[in-house]
């Protein structure tokens, strides 16, 4: 340590002009030329030191805004897509109780479409019904006035006389016309 401290005192006591030597004490040449690199460093290395770090701070500020104004347009974008999400929300619901109560609609329609045509068929049914009994009563009608009138018809042919049999025979014939005039 003492000679490194001597170096820097034997400093102050270099001879002037005129001779050149060699510092064979390599400790106090490497510091010396150490403080020489390290002054020209900052002296010329300050501008440029300051222009690298001032473009690397502007560069980082830049970086910032560009990112400020992405987290900006990113929750606009947001905050337009939980508006379109609560739009879609409510429409699906105003969807799914329209869908309901289409539902209970057309299901309401239908039974009452169904209960229409089962009385349309039972009406249809009845007069069928109603129709066919009256086809049917009147061909027995028609059988049991037939049959009468066949019997009345022997019974006369085998108790009257020709002339009282044509006479009777004109007088039904008459009633029969009447009759069927009056079923028409």
């Amino acid at each position: 340590m003492k000679s490194v401290t001597d170096s820097f005192v034997s400093l102050g006591h270099w001879p002037s002009a005129g001779s050149f030597g060699f510092n064979t004490d390599i400790l106090a040449t490497n510091l010396i030329n150490l403080s020489v690199v390290l002054g020209v460093l900052i002296f010329f290395g300050k501008g440029v030191l300051n222009d690298l770090l001032d473009n690397r701070k502007q560069r980082i500020l830049s970086t910032i805004r560009n990112s400020e104004e992405l987290r900006k347009g990113a929750i606009e974008q947001l905050e337009k897509a939980r508006a379109r999400l609560r739009k879609v929300e409510i429409e699906a619901d105003e969807y799914r109780m329209n869908g309901y109560s289409e539902i209970e609609r057309e299901k309401e329609n239908l039974i009452n479409a169904t209960c229409d045509s089962l009385e349309r068929l039972e009406n249809y049914k009845n007069e069928t019904l109603y129709f066919e009994q009256e086809r049917a009563i009147n061909q027995v009608r028609h059988r049991v006035f037939q049959q009468a009138l066949q019997g009345a018809l022997g019974t006369l042919n085998s108790c009257l006389n020709s002339e009282l049999h044509f006479s009777t025979i004109s007088a039904n014939i008459g009633i029969l016309g009447t009759m069927e005039q009056i079923t028409d």
